[in-house]
């Protein structure tokens, strides 16, 4: 188990691609803190994962939230090795005109200051744990973006820039940060990523840009998280892979 005696925070582990990373990283030996802004989610999958892990409720978009995030593992837990910093949104596939300042606002707080937050509280922790790990969840749209999803695509450029930014000033501290980029993924926001309905005729349009022949899913991206998260990648950072089936060929 490449993740034993670790332990994990994952937030936007209620559904989708954080679910599959908490439940992957527990199965590889860490104990993890399943975070999501609904509680009744978070509670769910930690139940399902079993005695490996503990669910709490909070907004990664603020501050007060995050730094009781990082309290509840050293709490529970007694240390923190890992971070994934995997809540997201986007807004609806359609003109960058159309969206509205309030939208706009919400994906860049959930995207990206999120990851602020998650930095200036749980740097501290992981420094004097003797370094650790953070991995933040970026996207294909920051590395190929596409029309419809602009202010989207704008938010997952900045993670993947501050990913990189980070590497290089933590590494001293014997923190190591990379990033995941996946192609677009069967989630509960895959309605909004496609243009138009949500349709069998839709999502072959998308599927036939990506060579391998299907949209990720979350053990995919997991795995990817569970490799970087490892001390097989010990030596690996400022790093985000693709997990797109080719699409950024």
């Amino acid at each position: 188990m490449k993740l034993k005696d670790k332990v994990a925070i994952v937030t936007g582990a209620g559904g989708g691609y954080g679910e599959g990373i908490a439940h992957y990283f527990a199965e590889q030996g860490a104990r993890v803190l399943v975070v999501d802004i609904r509680a009744e989610a978070a509670e769910k999958v930690a139940q399902d994962i079993g005695g490996a892990a503990s669910a709490f409720t909070a907004d990664v978009t603020r501050s007060a939230d995050t730094k009781a995030m990082i309290d509840a593992a050293m709490t529970r837990y007694g240390k923190l090795d890992i971070l994934v910093n995997n809540a997201g949104t986007t807004h609806k596939n359609q003109s960058m005109l159309l969206i509205d300042e309030a939208t706009f606002d919400r994906v860049y707080a959930v995207n990206v200051k999120s990851i602020y937050h998650a930095a200036i509280h749980g740097v501290p922790v992981l420094e004097k744990n003797g370094g650790g790990v953070i991995i933040n969840i970026a996207s294909t749209a920051g590395v190929r973006p596409r029309p419809g999803l602009t202010w989207y695509n704008g938010s997952k450029g900045a993670v993947i820039a501050i990913t990189k930014s980070m590497a290089a000033e933590l590494a001293d501290r014997k923190i190591r940060v990379c990033g995941v980029n996946p192609v677009m993924g069967e989630t509960g926001l895959t309605d909004q990523f496609l243009p138009g309905e949500d349709t069998p005729e839709t999502r072959a349009k998308i599927i036939a840009g990506i060579p391998l022949g299907r949209l990720s899913r979350p053990l995919d991206i997991a795995k990817a998280c569970g490799f970087l998260a490892s001390d097989e990648a010990e030596f690996i950072t400022g790093v985000l892979i693709e997990v797109d089936g080719g699409r950024c060929i």
